[in-house]
């Protein structure tokens, strides 16, 4: 028999720097969740995309133990780096604040398939041209 969920926890978390510190401390915490064992496990798994935030996913069961499943980074994270900004535009429509290229759309639609609702990279890469539009960003190509 199949082990009973108890919850679903929703995170955002650098990659390969999980602490037991908030927001990850509490919000494992008050699930029972073993935090150092969660912190030791998604650093291990994520060390190779540091600088990188990386969604998960953590479903407790009903004895306290856990599964998580990484998702891909946030597009205006992968935006962000690939126009070496800190940060988006506070008025995308009247200031433009960088601007991306075709082909580094295409590889971040690549990167982002199997997260997004897509059937094709076609349809994928007009889904990153409208996070980069609604960041302030200029799409060349």
């Amino acid at each position: 028999m199949a082990k009973k969920i108890t919850g679903l926890i929703k995170l955002q978390i650098p990659a390969g720097q999980a602490n037991p510190s908030p927001p990850v401390g509490p919000a494992l915490g008050q699930h029972g969740v073993n935090i150092m064992e969660f912190c030791k496990a998604f650093n291990a798994k994520t060390q190779d995309k540091v600088g990188l935030i990386i969604p998960v996913v953590i479903t407790v069961y009903a004895d306290r133990s856990f599964t998580f499943i990484t998702k891909t980074p946030p597009a205006a994270v992968l935006l962000k780096k690939a126009a070496g900004l800190e940060k988006g535009s506070g008025e995308p429509n009247r200031n433009k604040v960088g601007k991306v290229t075709h082909d580094q759309v295409k590889e971040i639609a690549e990167l982002k398939m199997p997260d997004l609702n897509a059937n094709d990279v076609d349809a994928a890469m007009e889904i990153i041209k409208g996070t980069a539009r609604s960041m302030g960003l200029l799409v060349e190509g």
